[in-house]
């Protein structure tokens, strides 16, 4: 069954406590969210609120797959840039579909949806964003069309010693 995918829905209770429990869900699965696992609703929620406080500022955007139940599957939030030479382009963040949904090619369809969606917004030419090394997700990106342009080594430090790259991708939008 396909995700219904919304750009800037209301924010309700049930969607604020979907989203923090597909956060949480999504980082004690070991997704590359900003967390490493074990994590509890409560450590994801002000980061989660960090997001809601910028998207009532309107430097971000959220887009959200919801599967057949209405519960949120999938999101990405869109940040824009503040710098008036970089504001052709956005960052696409916490990208991330709900372990129960791997494999149904919900990952493939939030990415067009937010491609689809960035197309909408007023001179906006390309997407950006970064993966954590190590964990196969560049490969992904770029086979939906994402291309690395950069690399920082051992940026990211998962646990002592076991450091990863942040690696930056783009994806023009054509």
């Amino acid at each position: 069954m396909p995700l219904t995918f919304t750009l800037d829905p209301a924010i309700t209770p049930a969607l604020r406590d979907g989203i923090l429990d597909l956060w949480t869900d999504v980082s004690n699965a070991g997704g590359a969210v900003g967390f490493v696992p074990p994590v509890t609703r409560e450590d994801v929620r002000p980061e989660l609120v960090t997001h809601f406080v910028a998207m009532a500022e309107g430097r971000h955007r959220l887009l959200v797959g919801c599967d057949e139940t209405g519960a949120p599957a999938a999101t990405a939030f869109f940040a824009y840039n503040t710098h008036r030479l970089q504001k052709h382009w956005v960052w696409l963040y916490t990208v991330m579909v709900h372990p129960r949904h791997q494999g149904k090619g919900y990952g493939r369809d939030l990415l067009a949806a937010a491609e689809d969606a960035a197309r909408t917004f007023d001179g906006i030419d390309a997407i950006r964003l970064t993966c954590r090394g190590g964990t196969g997700l560049e490969r992904f990106y770029g086979s939906c069309g994402y291309k690395e342009v950069g690399r920082i080594p051992a940026a990211i430090r998962v646990a002592p010693g076991d450091d990863r790259d942040d690696v930056f991708m783009l994806r023009p939008l054509d």
